[in-house]
């Protein structure tokens, strides 16, 4: 079997990174800048924190703040078109997944232009040339957007979420920098946390998972249960959110390559109908599902349970499995998560078009267990 690693060219980490924008533009040789973010980013002044570095540097730029939580068809033509008004030649993207998926689309099309309907860069795009260059400075510690080959749009139109796979989407640059991520509130904490944790787990046991993203996975997900509580019980704790903006990187670098599973398969329809943001619904879901996988995942489930700190030492596999389970829902009530869908606004009647959206996800054929579409019905409603 072949395995293949992709990763950034070049990532900065560690408080006040975001320095090193100017003198890699300046290497770069790039000229003009297309800042996209969110308008709360805008609002409450931490794109400035990054804006301000181009400024003192001499940088050109523009800003497009009308990313939304679950970016659309309209999102990225709208940045299409700001891209190409202001002259820009590079992205500089500042947010959480959002901000980034918009830029990874903006920059593919930008230079792949027979893609422009976007609804053709779903599943594995054959782009020819790599995207505009972008830099990437996560807000939020969940996505891991800044260090994949993947992005998730929503088409409108048919009220779905596009996952689109393209290595030739991969960010130029990667800063991660905890100073940009110390105005999160704590439910945005908790939820980007368990979207980390999330990944993590599923990278580790999808069909795809080899020795070495199994390292990365076991890694990240040892460091979301150490750090995650402190970040969400003290935001101000700049090593704790530290160690989550490069617990949720790590997590990134091994599932961009192998993959995910029915987690993400079912929480990108809830995004698509309900505009749920993709970590809490994720976040709520994670439980559920892995009970589900239980039979098809009980050695690695042992390995999460450890990586949890739990002594598994004197339990059965079935034990141990359970164990991986109980730690996972321990963190997510700890962190205050929702524990059903009905809290969020999910309807009954809707569960049979949500499972049939799911079953066609393109995550979903990478679970370990395979999944009929009755029983992702019945995952939904038990989560209800």
């Amino acid at each position: 079997m072949v395995n293949r690693i992709i990763l950034n060219e070049t990532s900065y980490f560690g408080p006040g990174s975001r320095k090193v924008i100017a003198e890699e533009v300046a290497k770069r040789g790039y000229k003009k800048a297309l800042v996209i973010t969110d308008k709360d980013l805008v609002k409450f002044g931490v794109a400035a924190q990054v804006t301000d570095v181009l400024k003192a540097a001499g940088i050109p730029y523009e800003v497009f703040d009308n990313v939304k939580q679950n970016p659309t068809v309209r999102n990225v033509k709208a940045g299409i078109d700001a891209f190409k008004a202001v002259g820009a030649d590079f992205i500089v993207a500042i947010g959480g997944g959002s901000s980034i998926d918009t830029s990874k689309a903006v920059g593919i099309i930008v230079n792949n232009p027979e893609f422009s309907d976007v609804v053709s860069l779903e599943g594995v795009a054959p782009t020819k040339k790599k995207s505009v260059p972008v830099i990437a400075l996560p807000t939020t510690a969940g996505t891991a957007a800044e260090v994949t080959i993947n992005y998730v749009i929503t088409d409108e139109e048919n009220v779905k979420k596009m996952v689109c796979v393209d290595p030739n989407d991969i960010p130029t640059l990667a800063v991660i920098d905890p100073e940009l991520m110390l105005s999160m509130p704590r439910g945005l904490t908790a939820a980007t946390g368990m979207d980390a944790l999330t990944h993590a787990i599923e990278g580790l046991i999808t069909l795809g998972a080899w020795e070495m993203s199994d390292m990365f996975e076991l890694k990240a997900i040892e460091m979301i249960a150490k750090w995650l509580p402190k970040a969400v019980e003290t935001p101000s704790d700049i090593e704790a959110r530290d160690a989550m903006a490069t617990a949720q990187y790590i997590a990134g670098m091994a599932f961009s390559n192998v993959g995910l599973g029915l987690v993400h398969g079912m929480a990108h329809p809830l995004g698509a109908f309900y505009d749920i943001p993709h970590g809490v619904a994720n976040a709520l879901l994670l439980p559920y599902v892995m009970e589900f996988n239980m039979p098809a995942a009980k050695a690695k489930y042992r390995k999460i349970a450890g990586a949890m700190g739990v002594d598994t030492s004197k339990m059965s596999e079935d034990q141990a499995a359970q164990a991986a389970v109980d730690a996972v829902k321990a963190l997510s009530v700890r962190i205050n998560i929702p524990q059903k869908l009905s809290e969020l606004g999910v309807k009954e009647s809707d569960l049979g078009k949500l499972a049939q959206s799911a079953f066609n996800d393109v995550c979903t054929p990478g679970n370990p267990r395979k999944v009929t579409l009755g029983e992702i019905e019945a995952l939904y409603k038990k989560a209800l």
